[in-house]
């Protein structure tokens, strides 16, 4: 193993080389949490497609390969899906609204009422994405180094966390983007073909397994519309996503590059899925479909092309995992600590001097990584936490901001409303349903459907000059200056 330690060894001090570099780009807020929003057409689509390929894209990819066959790729292809449709019909419009968050979206669409809530709403998600993602290196660090499952949490989150900290977004862009390429060679050009050849060829696999293997449909219909709903709706509103698209350069190369990303999505979704299927033919008889990546990749590759592949499932974890960290820090600090800091300063308590917004959104990345490796360290049960992430993101995010989008009519009184009966609605269905179950998600979204539409329709119009704002930012006009929306003033 000493070849595949020194794959490992060198990519994790090259993650911690670029968080250095990106620190010396990183001047202004905006280079800070958005890369100046500078990014062309290939970066910008390696790193969406590295930010939306985590862990449980990759690891979990394969173990429902391993469980489902062809069908377990739904779950991958779904993210897919919404990545296609986030950057064909909305990225354009959001990059052009030039802000930092969802919610500073939703102050400005709804008039500066809809934030702080949304925003609560939003760092929940994102702190527990980010957590479900450090909780995976216990298992890539397990099989590289057999190490017990805290030190490895606390050796991956420490890394992560290091170098968002040192550079915020260049840091995660210039990391994300090697994180691609090692992603790209390590799963779909070494690990594919091989397991495929491994377990015999497509004849062999079609001989010693069943034919639901091999149905598109095996895995459920009611499991694919779950997936579409939390995945696909996920991928449109998700501050870590919407982060990503700040960084484009203009709104063609948001709507391209996702593009592009997009479709490799469905092409890395269908790979794990044959990766699964592939380690069922070989190993019929693990304990964890889960450990399916593991053990194909420990067993059946040669030295080098192993620690190359396992660099690449890292890849693949870190880049979720500080991608979710800096969505967690930026909406804790803009979204949340801004407001109630400005809230002091018109009362009067406000400390005196100007505020550093480079070194107050680095604090927050290094206090929200740090809450985040703890968490993690605390929690067991990764598809629990995940599920509850983006249970409370679509059923209380997703139709006031698409509301917001597509809808005129919808009014302050009615997204405040949303967010706060879907959120309820959804907490409270995990509770009587089991966290696990499809219900919270389904009633807590028609829920809040309802109520955003009857509230807004009881309620008076949104003002004509704030919509007059809103649609000028939408056509690009009206953002000269790179200050978020509706921010407090610093004191």
């Amino acid at each position: 193993m000493a070849v595949d330690y020194a794959v490992i060894i060198i990519y994790l001090a090259g993650m911690l080389a670029m968080g250095w570099w990106g620190m010396r780009r990183a001047k202004s807020k905006s280079e800070f949490l958005v890369a100046g929003r500078r990014l062309g057409p290939g970066m910008y689509s390696g790193t969406m497609a590295a930010i939306v390929l985590g862990g449980a894209s990759t690891i979990g990819g394969v173990g429902l390969g391993y469980q489902y066959g062809l069908s377990g790729a739904w779950m991958v292809l779904t993210i897919g899906l919404g990545l296609l449709a986030l950057s064909v019909f909305f990225s354009a419009r959001i990059a052009r609204l030039k802000v930092y968050t969802v919610s500073e979206m939703l102050d400005l669409r709804y008039g500066g009422r809809a934030g702080i809530i949304s925003g609560v709403v939003m760092w929940a998600y994102t702190l527990m994405l980010a957590v479900t993602s450090t909780i995976a290196y216990a298992t890539i660090f397990d099989v590289l180094f057999d190490l017990n499952r805290t030190v490895a949490i606390i050796l991956g989150g420490t890394i992560v966390v290091a170098y968002s900290t040192l550079g915020g977004m260049w840091s995660i862009t210039l990391t994300d983007m090697v994180q691609f390429v090692v992603k790209t060679i390590g799963v779909l050009l070494l690990l594919l073909p091989i397991a495929v050849i491994k377990a015999g060829g497509f004849s062999e696999m079609k001989a010693k397994l069943p034919t639901e293997y091999f149905d598109p449909l095996g895995i459920g219909g009611e499991t694919i519309f779950t997936y579409v709903l939390i995945y696909t709706f996920g991928m449109l509103i998700g501050q870590d996503i919407w982060q990503r698209v700040f960084t484009a350069r203009s709104d063609k190369v948001a709507r391209i590059g996702g593009t592009v990303a997009g479709t490799y999505c469905l092409v890395y979704a269908i790979a794990g899925a044959v990766i699964g299927t592939a380690a069922k033919v070989m190993y019929p008889t693990l304990p964890s479909a889960d450990s399916a990546f593991a053990t194909i990749v420990k067993d059946e590759l040669p030295i080098g092309v192993r620690g190359l592949v396992l660099a690449a499932a890292l890849a693949a974890v870190m880049s979720t995992s500080s991608g979710a960290l800096i969505a967690c820090a930026t909406v804790a600090n803009n979204d949340i600590w801004s407001r109630l800091r400005g809230a002091v300063s018109r009362g009067g308590g406000a400390a005196e001097g100007e505020h550093d917004e480079v070194k107050g959104n680095r604090v927050f990345i290094l206090v929200m990584g740090v809450a985040v490796i703890l968490i993690a360290i605390a929690l067991n049960d990764v598809v629990e936490a995940l599920t509850v992430a983006y249970n409370l993101l679509v059923g209380g995010l997703l139709v006031p901001i698409l509301g917001g989008l597509l809808w005129r009519r919808g009014t302050a009184a009615g997204a405040l409303a949303a967010v706060s009966v879907g959120g309820l609605a959804v907490i409270g269905l995990m509770a009587a349903y089991g966290i696990l179950a499809n219900e919270p998600v389904y009633y807590g979204l028609l829920a809040s459907l309802a109520v955003y539409v009857i509230v807004s329709l009881a309620t008076r119009p949104t003002d004509a000059a704030v919509l007059a704002a809103w649609r000028e930012r939408l056509a690009g006009r009206g953002a000269d200056t790179e200050e978020p929306v509706n921010e407090p003033a610093t004191t």
